[in-house]
């Protein structure tokens, strides 16, 4: 397997990487296509690995300040 890390690949390579990743990168599908690849627009000017991007996501993630806060939640009250 090909090293994926920005010192051994171009932009091209990297954009390649993301779309095969991505899949319908036309977005046609439910319009979420287009999130996930600025999501990865720093991996493609090779500002961030792949790990880090992911690592960041999946911080935001597990810690919840992404969703809603549940103190709103409607459910809370009953």
């Amino acid at each position: 397997m090909k090293s994926i890390l920005i010192a051994d690949t171009t932009r091209e390579e990297r954009e390649q990487i993301v779309a095969e990743s991505i899949g319908n990168i036309d977005g046609t599908c439910d319009g979420c296509s287009p999130g996930l690849i600025e999501m990865y627009q720093s991996y493609i000017e090779g500002r961030k690995e792949l790990r880090e991007i992911n690592q960041e996501f999946q911080a935001r993630y597990m810690s919840g300040s992404m969703g809603p806060d549940r103190r709103d939640c409607d459910f809370m009250d009953q």
